[in-house]
């Protein structure tokens, strides 16, 4: 880096500097206004410049040689530039070319942040500048650049194309530090690249979290090399009878090091002692209703369940709990809980408590669904409400912090209305409207903020089988789930979000994502699309 620069900026910088091409004339930029810009979710707070950065082909990205982990974010950066608009960025820089676009990560470990996702976007005419304390923090910050990039160029400006980028002072934060959602690869199974595209969009409006239900009545979906036939016989099916799957050991490493890049932490689920009979199948001793399992490929739920008196039920999922743990590195380890209506209630609460300590056991912290603050579960232990708000509240009775998932507003599988082809609607029917209109802040008046760890939105697979699917259920819901589990109260409102997500089609055309088009949005027309159209 040149030694000027590296003055002027100290160690660890991101700045977006672009000034004007070295051999030709200033360009006269079009005044812009950040504050109309499409960004989802809504940033804390943004002061607006009325005039234009310039990104272009002499744009150069920089950053401190000695920070890999911001070197990462900014080569994420520089390929989705690529992606976006064609640019290939160069990353030198020399006395000659000190005038060109340059871009930089500033890392600030000094100043006071909100938390240590938050960062600070200050973009002029000749420079943009990207503060942040950690990486996770700058991959935030990337988000916001990549949705400030205009679809198309504006060739009238130069003799090369130009994406002008709107000025002023974004300053930005989550409101909560877990931002998830759920896919249950258990009912249907889904691919590893089917896993990765919906890591990707996801990672692209700030959510932090995925959710893998990996075990259920209708599939095991996970290798344990202690116990083979959980995945020969276990994976061997899902809902409807199709051939199932799983995940090798090394799928599920590649799965957890792609959301890494993204600064996603994949949380693994292995429900029980309920929803259990893809296990029970595979290892008969562990059934606990005293009937001979056979496969199931149906959708009823309730029926199975562990025996919780017998010792090797708990050698064997201490043996599931180690393999996974070993290959997950959150600090999360989720043990279902839900729905395990054959099971005695003093059986099932002697049952988490078991579980609980096997999982702190390999250094995880135990999430389960509402129903296991009926047991005496310790206070560090995460309750993800769903379906009961007085388990809800008993949770926080406990000194222990809520994720919440409630099924009338949260969950993806329910039908938009009576028309939609897939997903049911026992909780309730979710237009995109009634997905967004509910403060996550107030939604169980007697949990205080401080104890929501943040929102999840699951998406159960029952009536979807392939990638298509999934993502007409996910979106555009899963989007407004983004502002809500980011954004500050006082910035979400629905006049507004729908604006902004109607400009979200170029993205998610781009992306491939089958969305469902819901008429309650007035969805804006593709820019890139219809330019190519003209070309042709």
């Amino acid at each position: 880096m040149n030694k000027r620069i590296a003055k002027t900026i100290g160690v660890l910088s991101i700045i977006l500097s672009v000034g004007c091409e070295s051999p030709q004339k200033e360009i006269l930029m079009p005044e812009t206004d950040l504050k109309s810009e499409n960004l989802i979710p809504m940033p804390s707070s943004i002061v607006a410049a009325n005039s234009g950065f310039r990104l272009d082909q002499y744009t150069r990205i920089e950053t401190s040689p000695d920070n890999a982990s911001l070197q990462e974010v900014a080569s994420y950066l520089s390929d989705k530039i690529t992606e976006k608009t064609g640019l290939r960025l160069d990353s030198n820089i020399n006395e000659s070319q000190k005038n060109d676009a340059v871009i930089y990560f500033r890392q600030n470990t000094d100043k006071s942040w909100p938390n240590d996702e938050a960062y600070i976007l200050s973009i002029k005419k000749d420079s943009l500048i990207l503060e942040a304390p950690t990486a996770k923090a700058a991959f935030r910050g990337v988000q916001t650049i990549r949705q400030l990039i205009p679809e198309v160029s504006n060739d009238s400006l130069a003799e090369h194309s130009i994406w002008p980028i709107s000025t002023g002072i974004i300053e930005d934060h989550p409101n909560f530090e877990y931002r998830g959602s759920m896919l249950d690869v258990a009912r249907h199974f889904f691919s590893v690249e089917d896993v990765k595209k919906y890591i990707d969009i996801l990672a692209y409006y700030k959510i932090n979290v995925l959710h893998l239900h990996l075990t259920d009545d209708q599939g095991w979906r996970i290798e344990i090399k202690s116990w083979p036939k959980l995945t020969e016989i276990g994976g061997s099916t899902e809902v409807g009878g199709g051939a199932g799957g799983f995940y090798t050991q090394e799928d599920y490493k590649e799965i957890v090091a792609y959301a890494a890049v993204r600064h996603m932490m994949i949380v693994p689920e292995i429900d029980m002692p309920g929803h259990t009979n893809a296990a029970s199948v595979s290892y008969p001793f562990l059934d606990g209703t005293g009937k001979t399992p056979k496969l199931y490929q149906g959708r009823h739920v309730g029926f199975s369940t562990f025996d919780t008196r017998k010792d090797t039920v708990y050698s064997f999922i201490d043996d599931v709990v180690r393999e996974i743990s070993a290959i997950t590195p959150g600090p999360y380890f989720h043990i279902g809980g839900d729905e395990s209506h054959v099971t005695k209630k003093g059986d099932y609460n002697y049952f988490v408590n078991k579980v609980e300590k096997i999982v702190q056991k390999y250094e995880k912290i135990m999430i389960g669904w509402d129903e296991i603050v009926t047991a005496e579960v310790d206070s560090e232990s995460i309750a993800q409400f769903w379906a009961d708000e007085s388990n809800a509240t008993t949770a926080i009775e406990k000194g222990m912090k809520v994720i919440l998932s409630p099924a009338k507003k949260a969950y993806l599988d329910m039908q938009y209305d009576t028309l939609s082809p897939y997903g049911l609607h026992w909780a309730a029917y979710i237009p995109v409207d009634t997905a967004y209109v509910w403060n996550p802040e107030t939604y169980v008046p007697q949990i205080p903020k401080d104890m929501i760890l943040g929102v999840e939105a699951p998406l159960w697979s029952e009536t979807i089988s392939n990638i298509e699917e999934l993502e007409y259920l996910a979106f555009p819901r899963v989007i407004g789930y983004s502002e809500l589990s980011w954004s500050l109260e006082e910035n979400r409102d629905w006049e507004n979000f729908r604006v902004r997500l109607a400009n979200q089609t170029p993205f998610l055309d781009m992306m491939n994502v089958k969305y469902y088009a819901s008429p309650r949005i007035d969805w804006v027309k593709n820019k890139r699309a219809y330019k190519e159209i003209l070309k042709d």
